[in-house]
């Protein structure tokens, strides 16, 4: 009799298990942005968010947490309870903040669900420049170290990797090239098409308008492939031979710890939001790039990226 009991209370817990784990989510989802409202990161967000409400059947209330150079949003997400109902949009910053000294969180701190997002440098120049191709701004930057000067992020920001490591992949001295701080790409761009630097390598969506009015052009995208926005464009790789590619990039993540069947359920939720038709039209309205890896692929192109950032921002002396 006692064994007959035992069986049927198990046989009654794991069908309460059963019934708890299917009824995920049975209240309001959290999704945490590190940056502020209006940009693309938060469109990004917003976008998603809408679209996992419809596929999750519950609201999910997307909360700006932003302050410390991304630190403070990244630190919520990191910091929630791993129950799914806490999740975030990181950015490539994560990739670039511990490397800094402003956090010990990396993208090891996460449960990586999945990729949506990245949109590469571009190496733009004035309309009226000299330079024709990246191999002549290269041969320029060569010939006459500290003379020609960049701009489009802070100091130490993603921008300034992605010139800085594109020189030392070509064993040029990576602070060839001063850095002009700004208080990103916009004001980076007019200080360009103004004179005041020579290169802006940013992303192709940030220099969008001012490629389109004819007042700056781009030399090439540092990706493996051409942009869907200018498939025209060649790559780092095919006009210098070098591999190093730099984007902007953004992905869904959770704490660490978060149970595999509610990961499951989100990243099967995120990919349906990613190859909706909705989700491409938003892309292409906007210029971005479409980028999916997810949960260990994401991992694996998380580790890369910290890895790549960590190398240059060492050579630069930015590394704590």
């Amino acid at each position: 009799m006692h064994r007959i009991v035992r069986a049927l209370g198990a046989l009654v817990f794991a069908c309460v298990a059963a019934t708890a784990g299917a009824a995920y989510p049975d209240r309001p989802v959290t999704l945490i942005v590190p940056w502020g409202a209006g940009g693309g990161t938060d469109a990004v967000a917003r976008f998603f968010g809408s679209m996992l409400e419809k596929e999750l059947g519950q609201p999910v209330t997307v909360v700006n947490r932003t302050g410390g150079n991304g630190v403070v949003g990244h630190s919520a997400i990191a910091q929630a309870a791993p129950d799914g109902y806490t999740i975030g949009l990181i950015t490539v910053e994560i990739a670039m903040m511990h490397w800094q000294g402003l956090t010990d969180l990396s993208p090891a701190s996460y449960t990586p669900l999945a990729l949506v997002n990245a949109d590469p440098a571009g190496f733009q120049v004035r309309a009226d420049s000299p330079y024709k191709t990246v191999n002549d701004a290269i041969a320029a930057i060569k010939a006459n170290p500290g003379k020609f000067k960049a701009s489009g992020t802070g100091q130490g920001g993603i921008w300034q990797l992605a010139i800085a490591g594109l020189l030392a992949d070509l064993k040029i001295d990576p602070n060839a090239v001063p850095w002009v701080p700004s208080n990103g790409a916009a004001p980076g761009l007019q200080d360009l098409v103004a004179g005041g630097v020579e290169f802006v390598p940013c992303s192709l969506p940030e220099a969008r308008a001012l490629i389109d009015a004819g007042k700056v052009r781009s030399l090439a995208v540092f990706a493996d492939k051409p942009p869907a926005l200018y498939p025209n464009l060649p790559t780092i790789k095919q006009a210098t031979g070098s591999n190093w590619t730099t984007a902007a990039w953004r992905g869904f993540a959770a704490p660490k710890g978060l149970p595999k069947d509610i990961e499951t359920r989100l990243v099967a939720a995120l990919k349906k939001a990613y190859e909706s038709k909705e989700y491409k039209d938003f892309l292409a309205q906007r210029g971005f790039g479409a980028e999916w890896a997810a949960e260990g692929d994401y991992a694996a192109f998380m580790a890369k990226a910290d890895a790549d950032m960590g190398k240059v921002m060492k050579t630069l002396g930015l590394a704590k």
